[in-house]
């Protein structure tokens, strides 16, 4: 009996030992990256915490950028009407209006590798919805505007009545891009084309839509476009509060549409969009079908441009063919590469800037303004391929960190700042 107790007990304390043994001490360590991570025995629990800690560092940068984005909205809302003149400040909202559609350019091309030289067709479809609605909105119903008396038509065509409808009117801005985009990118994307030929297809694309609206003299006006708005949400559209109230809401607009895009492409959804972009076999090869995707971020970038052209509409006050032309896609783009590729901010900042320049040079020099726009787009493209976004990743921060230190070497170690080597040289 002794000896059964004694058994036992020695079994009983072999057993706390071994639950002693399998204890999991955890122990921080230090990664590759130099930054802090904690490890386990068994080496499991290291992954999720150094996961769980990327993704607060990740949540906690989309925060700030978030609140840096808010402040820079507050400032355009409150702070811009008192510094600018009405017309500047007018000007200033057709620019945020344009910097949408850069967005959207950016996603399908920064992102995608889309080159689309097109988006002016759906810049002008938004464009046109909201201006049909403004055309109708003072008449009563089945009353013709004004051109369309000009021309001798005696009845309201079928597709201009919906449009008497405000709400319509809005969802048509974005629906008929997109729709527009997601057709055309299909019939182009499921033959896979791509590259250079995708460019030329958009860009016979925008040939056809100017010759289509700039011929329909007795439906759209054909080349003077649709102007000489007079009321919206009865408030006159050339008063000084609608102006305003456009302005406003052309920045919440901006606003959204960065939200999106930096949502679109902060997650696995953007991962892939940059894996078809520097290799498409590859991602189908991994099971993906690119197809879908591109048509999906087609047609939301062409639902940017649609937005874009409606608050860009709003705030000129006219919508022609020219909102088509294909030099006019051709600015975008080049927009999109002054402010640096694949970076969001980057086409915001490159549209405003650009067009800013664009104008204030024109008023200084309106006969030569095109050779400085040119020798603008010929330095970016030689001197600074990145844009300024990309300009200041690469270059920009490194110098305003080295301010004040030491100038680093190549080599390792210093040999150039060696004071043995210098005294060697200085014999010499």
């Amino acid at each position: 009996m002794d000896g059964e107790k004694s058994g036992a007990i020695e079994r009983g304390n072999e057993g706390e030992e071994n639950r002693v043994e399998r204890k999991v001490y955890h122990y921080p360590r230090v990664n590759k990256r130099g930054s802090e991570e904690w490890s386990t025995k068994e080496g499991s629990d290291s992954k999720t915490v150094t996961r769980s800690r990327r993704m607060t560092q990740k949540q906690r940068s989309l925060l700030i950028e978030a609140g840096i984005v808010g402040a820079i909205a507050l400032l355009l809302i409150l702070v811009m009407p008192a510094l600018l003149s009405e017309f500047r400040l007018n000007l200033l909202g057709r620019f945020l209006a344009l910097a949408i559609v850069a967005l959207g350019i950016d996603l399908i091309w920064g992102y995608t590798g889309l080159l689309s030289l097109g988006h002016g067709i759906f810049f002008a479809l938004g464009g046109y919805a909201i201006a049909m609605h403004l055309q109708l909105a003072p008449l009563a119903l089945g009353t013709l505007p004004e051109f369309m008396n000009l021309y001798g038509v005696t009845e309201l065509p079928w597709f201009w009545t919906p449009f008497y409808s405000l709400p319509l009117a809005t969802v048509a801005v974005f629906i008929i891009p997109a729709l527009m985009a997601g057709i055309l990118g299909y019939l182009v994307f499921r033959n896979r084309i791509r590259g250079v030929y995708f460019s030329i297809l958009t860009q016979a694309a925008t040939i056809v839509f100017f010759n289509f609206f700039n011929g329909q003299q007795k439906l759209f006006n054909g080349t003077n476009g649709l102007t000489n708005y007079k009321t919206f949400l009865g408030l006159e559209v050339k008063a000084t509060q609608t102006q305003f109230l456009f302005y406003t809401l052309t920045v919440l607009l901006l606003v959204g549409s960065y939200a999106l895009c930096r949502w679109l492409t902060s997650g696995r959804f953007g991962r892939l969009l940059i894996a078809i972009r520097d290799d498409e076999s590859r991602a189908r090869f991994s099971g993906y079908d690119p197809t879908g995707f591109k048509v999906l971020v087609f047609a939301i970038s062409a639902a940017l441009a649609g937005i874009a052209g409606a608050m860009f509409t709003l705030q000129t006050g006219i919508i022609s063919p020219k909102a088509m032309d294909i030099a006019f896609s051709i600015e975008m783009v080049i927009w999109v590469a002054v402010g640096g590729r694949a970076s969001l901010i980057g086409a915001v900042l490159g549209a405003v800037l650009v067009n800013f320049g664009k104008s204030l040079l024109s008023e200084q020099f309106p006969e030569v303004w095109l050779f400085f726009q040119g020798a603008l787009f010929l330095l970016v493209v030689t001197v600074l391929p990145g844009g300024i976004v990309g300009w200041w990743h690469e270059q920009g921060m490194e110098r305003m960190r080295s301010l004040g230190r030491p100038k680093q070497v190549s080599t390792y170690p210093s040999l150039e700042e060696n004071p043995e080597v210098q005294q060697e040289r200085e014999e010499l």
